[in-house]
């Protein structure tokens, strides 16, 4: 039986294209498309695929989200993430959500055929560059808390707002982004939101 993959990309001609090398090799059948991660999402569901490869940023739901909803509703079907623009951090992220795969975009038609085959056969495949610049980040200064309540802020609402999507007083919502920034050691919520996206933290 061929290895059954599903594809995402928000690029039509990245996907076009991927999808037309992949149909090449003999033992992969490309089973859907989607150029969002809701869609990829939907039908991941109703195709169950082997594998699925998925951009890391994609409309609607980013690869990551995708990986993670469908590590619970179907564990069987292993992700691959791949991507142009990847923070350190993000490789974890992936990792913990239950990613199988993690490599850019650079990679050819016939390299992701390959580790598509070693992915399926229950082996794990991070891109050796890619593994070495989380290595070099190294874990984040912040706490899980606090980097919920950075993400909480992370579009600029003020504190009274942040405070009620955190469910604290605002006081202590202050002192919270107050401690961040003194960790991150920056001067504003917003270079620390900035910092901790760069790094993947948040």
């Amino acid at each position: 039986m061929p290895i059954r993959v599903l594809l995402a990309d928000d690029e039509k001609l990245i996907l076009g294209g991927l999808s037309a090398l992949l149909a090449t090799e003999e033992d992969l059948t490309v089973v859907a498309e989607a150029e969002d991660g809701t869609k990829a999402l939907n039908l991941a569901k109703k195709y169950i695929p082997d594998i699925c490869v998925l951009d890391l940023n994609m409309p609607g739901k980013d690869g990551i989200s995708v990986i993670r909803d469908l590590h619970y509703a179907h564990p069987s079907i292993r992700c691959l993430i791949v991507t142009s623009h990847a923070a350190p951090g993000c490789l974890k992220q992936a990792l913990m959500a239950g990613a199988r795969g993690f490599l850019p975009k650079t990679t050819s038609a016939r390299e992701l055929a390959s580790i598509i085959r070693v992915v399926h056969g229950g082996a794990r495949y991070i891109d050796p560059d890619m593994a070495a610049d989380a290595i070099s980040v190294g874990e984040s200064p912040l706490t899980k808390r606090e980097a919920d309540i950075l993400s909480l802020a992370a579009d600029g609402a003020p504190i009274d707002e942040v405070a009620e999507r955190a469910v604290l007083a605002p006081g202590t919502a202050r002192n919270y982004l107050s401690n961040i920034t003194v960790k991150l050691k920056v001067a504003n919520r917003h270079e620390a939101v900035h910092m901790a996206r760069q790094y993947g933290w948040i």
